[in-house]
Order: structure tokens, then C-alpha cells, then sequence
């Protein structure tokens, strides 16, 4: 059970990385374009743990082009800043991870 949950974390931190480096040139290219348009989306991504929401919203703030605003742990609702609109996958393709990984 350990050693599964410290391979589903470096495969959360391979994953990261690559959608961190995606989303530099997805933001860039927006940026160039002037195809800017801040959306504020409340998300309810579906993990129960407090850390797990935590990880999430700090994924969120680590890829650029978006910014976690609040965190309810007691609703686990997710406000989040888009610099254009998004679907929630766009916004959070971690969650599966960080839900192998920790719940």
C-alpha cells in the first residue's frame, strides 16, 4: 500500500511537471494574442481529505494562467481565477492523482 501510494506520487510529479510546462505556453500564447479574459469558477472537486484539496489548490496556483482565490474545507468548494474561461478538467487534470495518491 506504501510503496503504491510513493509510485502514484511520482507519477503525480511527472504529471505536474508536464502540465506546468503546458500551461506556460498555453498562458504565452493568450497573452500574445490578447486573448485575456479573467473568469472567477467556484469547483468542487471530489476528494475528502483536507490535504488532498490543499495539494489541489496549490497545483492550481502553481500552473500559471490560474490562481487558487479560497479554499472551504468544510464544503470543498475550490474558488479559482482563470485568465480565459476553462472547463473544470482544463483547470484540475491532477485531481485523479492526487486522489490515488492520497485518498
Amino acid at each position: 500500500m506504501f510503496l503504491t501510494r510513493i509510485i502514484y506520487g511520482i507519477e503525480f510529479a511527472i504529471v505536474l511537471v508536464v502540465e506546468i510546462i503546458k500551461a506556460v505556453f498555453d498562458t504565452l500564447n493568450c497573452s500574445l494574442k490578447g486573448d485575456v479574459d479573467p473568469v472567477v469558477l467556484d469547483i468542487k472537486p471530489d476528494l475528502k481529505r483536507p490535504v488532498s484539496l490543499a495539494i489541489l489548490s496549490n497545483t492550481i496556483t502553481l500552473t500559471p494562467g490560474t490562481i487558487t482565490i479560497d479554499m472551504n474545507q468544510e464544503t470543498g468548494i475550490l474558488k479559482v481565477s482563470a485568465i480565459t474561461p476553462r472547463s473544470t478538467e482544463d483547470i484540475i487534470p491532477l485531481e485523479p492523482y492526487i486522489k490515488k495518491m492520497l485518498e
